[in-house]
């Protein structure tokens, strides 16, 4: 291992013995877990399959949300940019999309829909007004001379999209998607917990915290970071792949 690698071992053994020595002094397992128990929980948990088949169930619902906030967000913003009287219609709902409580958004949902579709709704909810607006925000800087080069030499639609249109996009796209990944697993987990839709990383996590198993809980929060942390650097690689060529 090089030097780089040793020192984020050494930074994340560190933080993890001073949870244990934290825990160890609360000495109640009830308050404060200790990573060892979370360890031993997370053990325990793996040997069922419903704890894979929730891990399997959010994750899929939540790339569900995430990928219909992604695709609906970009065609918005290319409707905005390119019609005046869209972009003025669609402003205040997004603005609302983008302020409303996530807790209100559940509510609504499970009211409507269900507890079943909860994360990938509340994902696609979350996802939808950050890559709108930084989608449009590049669309909006393309440079004017670009364009016109565009129109001078006739491009075709496709290539105006491809030389044009994209490489002033990009960058904007890949903040927001790396941005909107993590705020749609928070969110679809936390709506799971709201609406305990059954074999769920968030009914897990409400049914650790009304048997006051916290070990379980920070099992699942653990599960809960890797599936987004995954998620993420799936998405970091796809973005490399699509820059590069």
């Amino acid at each position: 291992m090089n030097n780089g690698t040793v020192r984020k071992v050494l930074i994340i053994v560190f933080w993890l013995l001073l949870w244990q020595g934290a825990s160890a002094l609360v000495h109640n397992s009830i308050l404060l877990a200790g990573p060892y128990e979370a360890l031993l929980a997370l053990i325990t948990l793996a040997q069922t399959p419903e704890f894979w088949i929730s891990i399997l169930l959010t994750f899929l619902k939540i790339t569900l949300g995430f990928m219909a906030g992604l695709v609906t967000g970009i065609l918005f913003a290319g409707l905005s940019y390119r019609f005046r009287l869209f972009r003025e219609f669609i402003t205040p709902p997004v603005s609302v999309i983008k302020s409303i409580p996530v807790a209100s958004f559940v509510i609504m949902v499970i009211i409507w829909a269900g507890a079943s579709s909860l994360a990938t709704v509340i994902s696609a909810l979350v996802v939808f007004p950050m890559i709108y607006h930084n989608v449009l925000s590049g669309l909006d800087s393309t440079a004017s001379s670009m364009i016109e080069m565009g129109r001078l030499f006739r491009f075709r639609f496709i290539d105006k999209a491809r030389y044009i249109f994209f490489p002033s996009v990009l960058s904007h796209l890949q903040s927001a998607i790396l941005i909107s990944s993590g705020m749609a697993f928070k969110s679809g987990i936390a709506a799971e917990v709201i609406g305990r839709p059954l074999r769920s990383v968030g009914s897990g996590l409400y049914l650790s915290k009304i048997s006051l198993a916290t070990s379980d809980l920070f099992a699942w929060t653990f599960c809960a970071v890797i599936l987004a942390y995954l998620f993420e650097k799936a998405m970091s690689l796809i973005l490399r792949r699509i820059s590069s060529k």
